[in-house]
């Protein structure tokens, strides 16, 4: 797993790269001392796991991690027990307290890695059977019976697939990957946030559909191939 440290104490770095040192699973890529560093190796390195301090000058670690758009997994590292829940809420791996001890380090990374082989599998996992997927959803593999979608919607970094009986299923997958997964099964990409169940439309006009009350619209680009379709089935 490629890692990144983000901490302005240099003693603290220091030590976090020792402690990386000792796994065989990590490589560290780069060690920062602020937000503003770290964002420059995001964007020109893969990056799978984050150890992040929160107190630090200029940005914050919690604002830095609210800024990134499809985070990798985080290990929040700080000397601030108060701050956990603020770190929760934001799907961090794991909450560690400095001083750092080793015991408690590998603990956080072995359930980061855990995370990340299970997040693997599902961005590898194609549709196996016509009548289920196996979605990513909490750092679990939850099993979603395709005749219960109605849609799926996208939003800013993760999608919530909607179901018939009013269950939300949120997952951090974006919509072009689950297009290809649901390729071929009765769904289709009709905006550029919205993937439907075609047997689910309720109705549709020109530039907007509904399924289960919900008003969906249909985008200039989706608009021919949802026609065609339609065009098939009309009496």
């Amino acid at each position: 797993m490629n890692c990144l440290i983000v901490d302005d104490e240099p003693l603290a770095l220091d030590l976090l790269e020792d402690n990386i040192k000792q796994i065989s699973f990590l490589k560290l890529v780069a060690a920062c001392r602020s937000a503003a560093e770290a964002m420059n190796v995001l964007s020109e390195n893969t990056i799978d796991l984050i150890f992040l301090d929160i107190q630090m000058p200029g940005v914050n670690g919690l604002d830095f991690l609210r800024s990134i758009q499809n985070p990798p997994l985080v290990i929040l590292v700080t000397a601030y027990e108060e701050h956990a829940i603020d770190g929760y809420d934001l799907d961090v791996v794991d909450y560690v307290l400095k001083p750092i001890d080793s015991a408690r380090f590998l603990k956080a990374v072995q359930k980061a890695q855990n995370m990340f082989k299970m997040i693997s599998l599902t961005h590898k996992t194609a549709v196996v059977e016509n009548d289920h997927v196996f979605v990513n959803a909490n750092y679990s593999l939850v099993k979603v019976m395709l005749h219960e979608i109605a849609f799926i919607e996208g939003l800013k970094d993760y999608a919530r697939i909607n179901m018939i009986n009013g269950k939300v299923v949120v997952t951090r997958l974006g919509l072009k990957m689950i297009e290809e997964k649901l390729d071929g099964l009765k769904f289709m990409r009709v905006h550029k946030s919205f993937i439907i169940a075609l047997n689910k439309i309720d109705s549709i006009q020109k530039t907007q559909l509904t399924i289960l009350g919900r008003e969906i619209p249909i985008g200039n680009g989706y608009r021919q191939e949802l026609q065609k379709y339609i065009s098939n089935r009309n009496l």
